[in-house]
């Protein structure tokens, strides 16, 4: 929020105020969602793995490339805080802003999760949201954003002066650290903003604050993803349940959420390559200058 206002408006303020709106980027010459392809491949999937997650708790899951998997409530309302990486190098991870950027502050069905620079590909393709009839409400709220970032105990001791360590930010460093057999304080830094699956959140009216409000999500609900690459993923059930209230205490009423790993028919993904990073990288080196 704010503080209050020093300056007075400068009398061309309504004329400045009234620029017109220009979406910041042309995005035609991304990979396109080929929804007749992915709708294809996901017949006659078969199931290769579920993990479920307990409630204030992360897992980790492995997805092959060209392989589908499942987000999908089980026992009540609950929102999951989603980490995805390249398999093979963590340097590659989800980069939640740059698909805020090419997409939108929310995500559904033919949205894809991009990787951070200098990769820059398609991780994850969504191909089916339980939710998207949800679409936009009254307050401006959607579902599963790329705004938020994730609860985490820092921000907890600085704002609440309390500690509690079962925000998603320390559930993920643990099932990392789990993953890679390794101590969490030597993970953490790979774990990054998220996805938070499920959640209902926007910005407010008055203020432009990021609100949170109760998810819709019911049992059975699900998100489905296509992953473009080898992944390996963590997922959090987030501390604040259906994030209706609060978070970053045992306050909420918790739910597990399960993840489930299917495979599609070989045959049905003839002409799906695997798309390789970006190639500016190649071309000119990470650093290049014009």
């Amino acid at each position: 929020m704010k503080s209050s206002l020093q300056n007075a408006a400068p009398a061309d303020a309504a004329k400045r105020r009234a620029a017109p709106v220009i979406v910041c980027y042309a995005v035609d010459k991304v990979p396109p969602y080929d929804r007749d392809f992915y709708e294809t491949a996901r017949q006659g999937l078969t199931k290769v793995s579920e993990t479920i997650v307990p409630p204030r708790e992360a897992r980790t899951f492995n997805v092959t490339a060209g392989h589908f998997f499942r987000i999908v409530s089980i026992d009540g309302p609950q929102v999951g805080d989603l980490n995805l990486w390249n398999a093979s190098d963590l340097s590659e991870r989800f980069f939640s802003g740059k698909t805020r950027a090419l997409h939108a502050t929310h995500v559904s069905t033919g949205d894809r999760l991009w990787s951070t620079l200098p990769y820059l590909r398609p991780m994850a393709t969504i191909t089916h949201d339980a939710l998207d009839w949800y679409g936009w409400d009254a307050d401006g709220g959607g579902i599963h954003d790329v705004i938020g970032t994730r609860c985490d105990p820092y921000t907890n001791l600085m704002l609440n002066g309390g500690s509690y360590d079962f925000c998603c930010h320390s559930n993920l460093s643990r099932a990392l650290a789990t993953e890679l057999k390794m101590e969490p304080r030597a993970v953490e830094h790979h774990v990054h903003d998220v996805l938070n699956v499920f959640m209902c959140t926007g910005f407010t009216k008055d203020t432009h604050q990021y609100f949170m409000k109760a998810s819709p999500v019911r049992p059975g609900d699900f998100i489905e993803f296509f992953a473009e690459i080898d992944l390996l993923g963590a997922l959090s059930a987030c501390p604040g349940g259906d994030c209706s209230a609060t978070h970053s205490s045992d306050a909420a009423a918790c739910h597990p959420l399960k993840i489930e790993i299917f495979e599609p028919d070989r045959a049905t993904l003839k002409g799906w390559t695997w798309l390789s990073p970006s190639a500016y990288h190649r071309r000119h080196g990470a650093h290049a200058r014009s």
